[in-house]
């Protein structure tokens, strides 16, 4: 964490980093439930699948938009 604020005052964006933060520990949330998902009925792992990465990628969609539109 502090790194981050660190190399966010480095470039001035601050919120371009605590959007990336919140980016990379939503990934990672999503990442974690769909292994338990999946351990706990492999049968639906497909499904578990294409909804982990609809959900990865709304949770990147917030990076983007505190880089680009913060500024």
């Amino acid at each position: 964490m502090i790194q981050v604020i660190a190399e966010a005052g480095i470039t001035g964006s601050i919120q371009g980093a605590f959007g990336c933060l919140a980016a990379a520990i939503g990934v990672g949330l999503v990442g974690a439930k769909a292994v338990e998902s999946v351990g706990r009925n492999p049968g639906a792992s497909g499904k578990i699948l294409v909804q982990s990465i609809i959900g990865m990628a709304l949770a990147e969609a917030v990076a983007f938009y505190a880089l680009f539109l913060g500024k």
